[in-house]
């Protein structure tokens, strides 16, 4: 399956779909990728919500309760942004219902948050390409958080369960996604 077999799949009256997968599994990439496909689409990263390196939980809630089930009941979705430079909040965005959304991050996709979307992913990769990912990415601001947040992936994925919540698991090789039925 092909990303636009994923396009055709969800159809003209889609507007969610959530990514999810560890830290430099490929979501940020996957997204960018749906989000130029998919017109006028917008991209909400998990990395511009979480709290701190101890703030997974918390945005995984977040996302849920005040983005993804206000637009389900038709009202504007919105989203606290943080500021890691400054360690505090810094504004509010808005997402209106109708808007085609693409949430990517871990703690995207949970049973209840599943049920708020068109289309959920999981995106895997090993754990030692995934590391090198990420820290080629991030570099030394990432190297001394990286055993910290993984236990709070490992946290939510034992509470969560998002691998079997997809609808769909991708996997990046040699640049290019390939795209499986769970299970």
């Amino acid at each position: 399956m092909a990303l636009d077999e994923i396009l055709s799949r969800l159809g003209p009256a889609a507007t969610t779909v959530l990514i999810d997968g560890r830290s430099g599994s490929g979501k940020s990439t996957l997204a960018a990728q749906l989000h130029k496909s998919w017109a006028d689409s917008v991209v909400v990263r998990l990395d511009d919500i979480y709290p701190g390196w101890d703030g997974l939980a918390w945005a995984a809630e977040h996302v849920q309760r005040s983005l993804l089930e206000p637009r389900v009941a038709g009202r504007n979705g919105r989203w606290r942004q943080w500021d890691w430079a400054a360690a505090a909040p810094s504004g509010h965005h808005e997402v209106e219902p109708g808007q085609r959304l693409i949430v990517e991050g871990i703690g995207a996709l949970t049973p209840a948050g599943r049920a708020l979307a068109d289309l959920g992913i999981w995106v895997d990769a090993d754990d030692t390409e995934r590391k090198r990912r990420a820290l080629d990415r991030d570099g030394e601001t990432y190297r001394p958080h990286w055993d910290r947040w993984a236990a709070q992936e490992d946290e939510f994925i034992a509470r969560f369960r998002p691998r079997a919540c997809a609808d769909l698991i991708a996997v990046l090789t040699a640049g290019r996604f390939e795209f499986t039925a769970p299970g």
